[in-house]
């Protein structure tokens, strides 16, 4: 029986696995067919690069794009273990050359991506190679209803099953509904029994929503006080990222811009220098980050909302990928909710799929107003559960919770009296007694409810229902005009039998949360040190930092402070791979360190 656990120590410098990970790569030995479904930073690679280096033959990775291959054949190539890719980036020669390193058998892994399966020539060459083990990353783009949705990806499944090695198949995702998990297991022909899913669970990630803010003063203030650290800020458009960046720039930050409109070459210039830590901050469209592996990244904010949660939790998850403390902060405005309305309006999608969509930036929106924990109403989202995580925005807020049960009686009733049949405007418009022209065409201004709540504004009202709504008092219907109605809860609220609770709406100073240096007891001048090695040794190899070490392991590092390579071995991360590469260059900086700490 092979040694999983040493041969997990040996490449890749970790004692022991986690959630999940042990049972997929065992499953994947045994030859059978498999799905797991891990949070982004749960270290779902490893679930592939360890069985293709204990299989005999080749492990074929098809991978969703160009950065994310190289990023993972890099990570690779430090631990020893032997990869290439095939993609559009290279030139003929360079591809043939690459195949032949295949056919020759020097390689155990071969990142290709969906696309392709269309070539019959390259079918071909993939039938005469003995491939053991094919991983599918980023499995939710098979499915349709995915957020990141690639026809491609549903055309190679048939054309997988008929490899004449008959290879096990494991398929991967971080993001993965009841109905996109559901989708994948029928597509790629994957048992239930065979789906390992460890719930969805960012522990490191702290999550924070800021609603009407301003944005600009808000990233200034929360950028000078993580001076250091490395973050991505996502705006909606291009012209967004261009103006928050100058203005940064202009402000003394580190940065650089990340969209389409940039030439190829100069996207590749800032994600680089972003990789190897030449700038701290990327501000960028969602075009940014899917497969970027950069794992001390310890921030994340979105400038402006997403258009799912599937998209916001992958993009958040970028941050702490290493497991040390992190932040995913929304800032969350209307004028977010208008331009992603604009966003499904222009796509070339079916009205079938722009319900779908409507659906799903409703759920967003909900998030943005919940009262409950952020990261639970994610786990749900998600089909999962979990308790309350205790330092989220909503957990931390200290606001008293008043009793809001009439004025949500209100607004219910009103719903209930105009019929079901309009959505939060013309209510609030309603409530508040508004001389709307189109409010009289209806007779409104007949209703026991009209002017009801006319002493504030229709902005508080709009708020409020939104509140009821992300709370499920009122259900919202899909689609470009979306319909209020209330709910069984909202309904027990109407009859007296159930209160509502709602935090006052008063601004307070937002908490100062704990950054990851701080949360460990560690030298910081010694990993200073540390960090300025791996930087040095970095540009030495042509290779990001963190592909060397991450930053869990350099605190490690400096906590331990090992004085020879057995103690070194037990840092986390350090295996004997990365031992004989940099072992002597870092024992020999912890003891110069400790050797003037004694002078």
């Amino acid at each position: 029986m092979i040694n999983t656990e040493s041969a997990l120590k040996d490449y890749f410098g970790y004692e022991s696995f986690r959630q999940g990970q042990k049972e997929i790569i065992e499953q994947v030995l045994e030859g059978k067919d498999s799905l797991g479904i891990l949070p982004t930073g749960a270290g779902k690679s490893i679930c592939y690069q360890l069985p293709a280096q204990l299989l005999p033959g080749l492990t074929l990775v098809i991978s969703p794009l160009i950065s994310l291959m190289k990023d993972q054949v890099d990570s690779l190539g430090q631990a020893g273990i032997p990869a290439t890719f095939l993609n559009s980036s290279l030139d003929e020669e360079e591809t043939r050359s690459r195949m032949s390193l295949v056919r020759r058998g020097e390689l155990k892994l071969l990142f290709v991506a969906p696309e392709r399966f269309q070539s019959g020539y390259f079918f071909d060459f993939l039938s005469s190679l003995p491939i053991d083990l094919v991983a599918v990353d980023e499995a939710h783009c098979i499915s349709q209803w995915g957020h990141d949705f690639r026809p491609s990806y549903m055309d190679f499944a048939p054309l997988i099953k008929q490899l004449p090695s008959q290879p096990t198949l494991l398929a991967l995702t971080a993001t993965a509904t009841p109905q996109v998990e559901s989708d994948i297991r029928q597509l790629l022909d994957i048992r239930l029994e065979n789906t390992v899913k460890t719930g969805f669970l960012r522990e490191n990630l702290r999550f924070e929503v800021k609603k009407n803010v301003d944005k600009r003063a808000f990233v200034k203030s929360y950028l000078k006080e993580h001076q250091g650290d490395a973050g991505i800020i996502y705006a909606s458009t291009r012209k967004e990222v261009d103006e928050l960046t100058s203005y940064l720039d202009k402000s003394g930050f580190s940065v650089a811009a990340y969209h389409a409109g940039l030439s190829e070459a100069r996207r590749r210039d800032n994600q680089e220098a972003f990789l190897f830590d030449d700038v701290q901050i990327i501000v960028a469209t969602n075009a940014f980050g899917m497969g970027i592996n950069k794992s001390n990244v310890r921030f994340v904010i979105h400038y402006n909302s997403p258009g799912t949660i599937e998209n916001y939790y992958q993009e958040a998850g970028r941050a702490g990928r290493d497991g040390l403390d992190s932040d995913a902060i929304l800032l969350f405005s209307l004028n977010d909710m208008r331009l992603r309305h604009f966003f499904i309006e222009q796509s070339e999608s079916d009205e079938g799929h722009k319900a779908h969509d409507y659906k799903m930036l409703q759920q967003m929106q909900a998030y943005a107003n919940t009262e409950t924990c952020l990261q639970r109403y994610i786990l749900r989202y998600f089909g999962d559960e979990g308790e309350d995580c205790g330092k989220c925005s909503n957990c931390t807020d200290e606001r008293v919770a008043t009793d809001i049960t009439v004025e949500a009686q209100k607004v219910l009733s009103c719903v209930i009296r105009m019929g079901e049949r309009f959505g939060k405007t013309a209510v609030s418009q309603v409530l508040t007694g508004s001389k709307n022209k189109k409010l009289e065409s209806w007779h409104f201004e007949e209703l026991s409810t009209f002017g009801l709540m006319k002493g504030q504004k229709q902005k508080a009202v709009s708020e409020l229902i939104d509140f009821l709504t992300s709370e499920g008092y009122l259900n919202i219907s899909s689609g470009q005009f979306p319909v209020l109605s209330v709910s069984i809860n909202g309904k027990k609220v109407l009859k007296g039998e159930q209160e509502i609770y709602r935090r006052e709406l008063i601004a307070q100073a937002p908490a100062k949360t704990t950054t990851a240096s701080e949360s460990l007891a560690v030298d910081a001048d010694l990993f200073e040190v540390l960090r300025q090695l791996r930087l040095e040794l970095a540009r030495e190899n042509h290779v990001p930092p963190f592909l060397i070490f991450s930053d869990a392991a350099l605190r490690d590092m400096a906590a331990k402070q090992p004085e020879d390579e057995t103690a070194f071995l037990e840092v986390s991360g350090v295996g004997q791979v990365k031992l004989e590469k940099y072992g002597e260059d870092f024992l020999s900086a912890i003891h110069d360190y400790k050797e003037k700490g004694a002078d």
